[in-house]
């Protein structure tokens, strides 16, 4: 039996909320504790319901998600954060990095991508889908410019110069949130070899664990 993850859902849409309990009501292991229609409310809410996990949108009246997430992790909490958001902004999804985000996938993402996210996060992971990954990618390989984040807090963090292409994909792939078998599978190699180079990635990063390379893209101060 799955343990169940709490959940609380944060958006000014009162039908996306509906919409998004709809979804998550065939899986028994996942419980909507509380919702909020704003950043406002939604620290409120956490606050008094410390749910697993927060789902959240960005734009909203009051106090917008990425603020709200900034506010809670200043005040020392540290539930873990999904953002749903319509946003692809680059700017979005490296604020909400650096804000301590856990995970952040699109609204038009498949209920498959989105429950995974879900149980990522609440085992203690990241969860980054898509484009968003390359975002995170492109700032590992210095591409990303800090001047370009409204952030005066952005830490950058340097790309090995000697990764493989081979493991620059690996990372990409990792990244999306997907298991080394799944990897295997895309790249067409044996799963042995996929281990090999994520070996070789996370030594080169010098990470000891997943949890560690993604803190490396950035921190919350």
């Amino acid at each position: 039996m799955e343990k169940d993850i709490r959940i609380v859902l944060v958006d000014d849409h009162a039908i996306v909320r509906n919409g998004i309990k709809a979804l998550l009501s065939s899986e028994p292991y996942i419980k909507i504790i509380g919702e909020a229609s704003d950043g406002l409310e939604a620290i409120q809410v956490n606050n008094e319901t410390q749910p697993d996990l927060l789902v959240m949108d960005i734009n909203m009246p009051n106090l917008n998600g990425l603020d709200a997430l900034k506010k809670l992790r200043e005040e020392g909490d540290l539930t873990p954060c999904l953002i749903l958001s319509m946003h692809e902004s680059e700017e979005y999804v490296m604020k909400a990095l650096d804000y301590g985000a856990a995970g952040y996938i699109l609204k038009d993402t498949s209920k498959d991508h989105f429950l995974k996210a879900i149980k990522s996060i609440a085992q203690g992971g990241k969860y980054f889908s898509g484009a968003v990954s390359e975002y995170i990618v492109d700032r590992l390989m210095g591409k990303t410019k800090p001047e370009t984040i409204a952030d005066p807090e952005f830490t950058s963090v340097e790309m090995p110069e000697d990764l493989t292409k081979r493991e620059r994909q690996i990372l990409d792939l990792v990244l999306d949130g997907l298991s080394n078998k799944e990897i295997a599978e895309k790249i067409d190699k044996s799963v042995r070899t996929v281990e090999a180079h994520r070996f070789n990635l996370m030594k080169k990063m010098e990470a000891k664990n997943l949890a560690e390379l993604i803190n490396k893209v950035g921190k919350v101060k």
